[in-house]
């Protein structure tokens, strides 16, 4: 039986979910794969601590420093970026970032100083500005707000899963590979877990198409429905034709103001987890790796089950916040565990599945009322400004933990932050974003 003919049996919201589902498996899988690998190369350096430090004498602050740095270059180059995306397409700008960022992630293994720490993870950020909401942006093109929470969700589970995977490979390589060929273990980490991102960057290139009308896995019906989907959607959001309303419309600094909270919960246990397991007298590296998969688990079961309650629901505020209320109090939990393992797994269980969900149901508050170039635009700025945070966590936490020789101190300190950007989402009107 013809595809013509199977669809003019089939009821409209049957033509429109097996639509849906198709582009679903077509480009979310291969997506999730892309920042699986941008997440690991970014991030790596959390275990690569356990032994850089001793071996090129370097302090907590120093870490904290040239983990954070790689924001600045992040947050300067991010807008640009994501407006030559919006010109250019998807396929040539994704793969572009996801090439230099590996080969940079690579040249880690030349690390020294504390200088040459600093530059290589500032060009990290540079290389790989606008990937995050460069895909957050493409999301736009092909999915509706009501659709679009859930698909958010299971592209960003690739930060738990890159820490499920990546946390016990992590240690096993520092263990199994360490002094390979005069290399030290930190060196291999580097070097192996930056193949995936080099291969997937020139996939890219042959996988993606920019826009629904260049895909030809799709047959000239299912593009228009697509296509209508997102045009009635986008009469219905605010007029922002040009760049320049992302940045005269408040609520995009508001929402860049929450997601600083939001991604300084994210940021703390993505470079701090392994440390603050070793921390309570875990000592081997490949069970502090097995240790760091258990709350990145929770994380990708609440990410779901919220952002699916989100969609069902269409309420977008509250799923927000109660996650970053629930981050707060898993790292005020962690940090009075001091010594107690049991005790601090528990709190970094609350802490890592409630910033990860708050960072999944974020991510529908912008795009619900931003449309064509200034979604391009406020996407950007909202990461940029809230990836700041990136740079002031990790330094912080570096420069407290040499002060006071425990983490407990800034794990109050930022659970404080997460309660006051938790409450600063109830100022975002609900009409706007629960759709």
């Amino acid at each position: 039986m013809s595809q013509a003919t199977t669809f003019g049996q089939a009821s409209p919201q049957a033509i429109e979910e097996r639509t849906y589902r198709k582009v679903t498996l077509r480009i979310v899988p291969f997506l999730f794969l892309c920042y699986l690998a941008a997440y690991l190369d970014r991030v790596n350096v959390g275990f690569a601590k356990l032994q850089m430090l001793h071996e090129l004498n370097f302090s907590e602050t120093v870490y904290g420093f040239g983990a954070g740095i790689f924001f600045l270059g992040y947050v300067l180059f991010e807008v640009p970026s994501n407006i030559i995306m919006h010109r250019v397409g998807g396929r040539l700008w994704i793969a572009r970032i996801m090439l230099t960022w590996g080969l940079i992630s690579g040249a880690m293994i030349f690390v020294r100083t504390p200088l040459s720490f600093y530059l290589l993870r500032f060009l990290l950020g540079v290389a790989e500005a606008g990937f995050i909401p460069g895909i957050l942006l493409y999301l736009t093109y092909w999915y509706p707000a009501n659709r679009r929470g859930r698909i958010t969700a299971l592209f960003l589970t690739a930060i738990p899963m890159a820490s499920i995977f990546g946390g016990p490979l992590s240690g096993w390589i520092l263990n199994e590979v360490s002094g390979a060929r005069g290399l030290s273990g930190w060196q291999w980490l580097f070097l192996l877990e930056t193949i995936p991102s080099l291969v997937l960057g020139i996939v890219t290139l042959f996988y993606l198409d920019d826009r629904v009308a260049s895909a030809g896995w799709l047959d000239a019906d299912e593009k228009r429905m697509i296509a209508d989907n997102i045009a009635h959607e986008d009469k219905q959001k605010e007029s922002h034709s040009h760049l320049s309303a992302a940045f005269k419309t408040g609520r995009v600094w508001l929402l860049g103001l929450i997601y600083f909270c939001v991604a300084s919960g994210i940021y703390i246990i993505s470079f701090w987890l392994p440390t603050i397991i070793k921390q309570t007298g875990v000592a081997d590296p490949f069970e502090i790796g097995l240790l760091t998969a258990v709350p990145y688990i929770a994380a990708i079961i609440c990410m779901i089950l919220v952002t699916g309650s989100a969609d069902r629901l269409r309420e977008r505020r509250w799923h927000t916040l109660v996650p970053c209320l629930v981050t707060a109090l898993g790292l005020a939990t962690t940090a009075l565990a001091g010594g107690n393992t049991l005790l601090a797994m528990i709190g970094l269980i609350l802490a890592t599945a409630g910033a990860s969900s708050a960072q999944a149901a974020f991510w529908s508050l912008p795009a619900a009322f931003l449309g064509g170039a200034a979604a391009a635009a406020g996407i950007a700025l909202v990461n940029s400004l809230g990836n700041i945070a990136g740079f002031a966590s990790t330094f912080l936490v570096g420069w407290m933990t040499d002060l006071t020789h425990s983490t407990s101190a800034s794990l109050y300190l930022f659970a404080g932050l997460l309660t006051i950007g938790g409450a600063l989402i109830l100022a975002i009107p609900g009409r706007l974003v629960n759709r």
